[in-house]
C-alpha cells in the first residue's frame, strides 16, 4: 500500500501542475482578448433633466485610435451597471475577433435607486404611478448624453447606425425612447420587455387601463424608420392573465409586434422575434442571446 501511494504521488503532482497551467493560460488568453476593447469612463456625468449624475462607460473597438477619420455605429445600453452580468466587454471582444460584427462603440448607461421612476413610458406613468421620470430620462439620454458622446467619440451621424438596448424594464425604456425619438435611432433591442405597463383607470393622456406601449403604436400615424429585435423566454414569468396557456410576457410581446405589423413593419426585415424555450428572466438567458442581437443589428 505504501509503495502504491508513493508511485501515485508524482502522477498527481503532474496533473495538478497541468491543471494550474491550463487555468493560467485560459486566464491569460481571456485578459488578452478583453484588452482588445478599450474602456473609457465618464465619471459623475451630470444630468440637468434628472438632477443627478452617474458614471458612463464607453467601450471602443479595436483599431479605434488608429483610424481617426472613421465614424462608428453606436449602441446605448440601459442598465449599464450590469455590464459584467451581460458579459458585454467579452462578447464584443469575441465578436470583433471573429469578425462577426464590424467595429462599433457601445455606451453603457447605468441606472440608480430611482430605476422604477426613470424607466417607463414618457407619455404617462403606469397604473402603479411608476415611470414618473421616464420623460426626463429620455431627455437626459437624447439631449445631454448623446451630444456629449458624439462630441467626444467618433459616432456615426446616421441614425440607422445608432441603437438602443435594454432588458426587462430597461427594454420598455429602450422601446419608448426610440419610439419618441425616431430621428435619433434606427435599431432597438429588447429582451423580456416589461410591456405589461398599463395606464391607470383614470388616465387621460392614454386610453385608460390599456397597455401603454401598444396604445402608443396604435396612435402613431406615420411608421418610424426603426428596426426591432425582441426576445421573450418561456419562463420569464408564470402569470397568464387570460388563461390561454401563453404567459403574459410572451403574449404582451407578440401583441405589440402585431400592432407594429399593422402600422407597416415587415417581419424579419424590420421586426425579429426570438422565443427562448426554458429561458428565464435573468442575465444567464440574456447574456446568451446578446451576441445574436448584436449580429442581427450590426453584422
Amino acid at each position: 500500500m505504501i509503495e502504491m501511494t508513493t508511485n501515485i504521488l508524482p502522477i498527481l503532482s503532474v496533473l495538478t501542475l497541468l491543471i494550474i497551467l491550463t487555468l493560467y493560460e485560459a486566464k491569460r488568453r481571456r485578459e488578452a482578448l478583453l484588452a482588445t476593447v478599450d474602456v473609457v469612463s465618464l465619471p459623475n456625468f451630470a444630468s440637468q433633466a434628472l438632477g443627478n449624475s452617474r458614471e458612463i462607460t464607453v467601450f471602443l473597438p479595436p483599431g479605434y485610435a488608429q483610424a481617426p477619420q472613421r465614424h462608428y455605429p453606436t449602441l446605448y445600453v440601459n442598465d449599464g451597471q450590469d455590464q459584467e452580468a451581460l458579459h458585454l466587454r467579452e462578447t464584443l471582444a469575441t465578436l470583433f475577433q471573429r469578425r462577426h460584427i464590424p467595429p462599433i462603440i457601445v455606451v453603457a448607461v447605468p441606472t440608480n435607486p430611482d430605476r422604477l421612476q426613470e424607466y417607463g413610458t414618457a407619455v404617462c406613468p403606469n397604473a402603479q404611478n411608476l415611470g414618473t421620470k421616464a420623460a426626463a430620462y429620455g431627455r437626459f439620454l437624447t439631449t445631454e448624453l448623446m451630444p456629449t458622446i458624439k462630441q467626444q467619440f467618433r459616432t456615426s451621424p446616421n441614425p440607422a447606425d445608432i441603437g438602443i438596448f435594454g432588458v426587462s424594464l430597461g427594454g420598455l425604456s429602450a422601446f419608448d425612447i426610440a419610439w419618441n425619438h425616431p430621428g435619433k435611432f434606427g435599431i432597438v433591442g429588447i429582451m423580456s420587455g416589461s410591456f405589461w405597463w398599463r395606464a391607470a383607470e383614470d388616465e387621460t393622456r392614454m386610453p385608460p387601463n390599456q397597455l401603454i406601449a401598444h396604445a402608443m403604436v396604435r396612435q402613431t400615424a406615420v411608421k418610424p424608420n426603426l428596426r426591432f429585435w425582441f426576445e421573450a423566454a418561456t419562463q420569464d414569468e408564470a402569470s397568464d392573465r387570460d388563461g390561454n396557456g401563453v404567459i403574459d410576457a410572451i403574449q404582451d410581446t407578440l401583441e405589440l409586434i402585431a400592432e407594429l405589423k399593422v402600422l407597416g413593419f415587415t417581419p424579419e426585415e424590420e421586426v425579429v422575434y426570438v422565443e427562448v424555450p426554458g429561458g428565464r428572466h435573468n442575465y444567464d438567458t440574456w447574456s446568451q442571446l446578446f451576441p445574436h442581437f448584436l449580429r442581427w443589428a450590426f453584422g
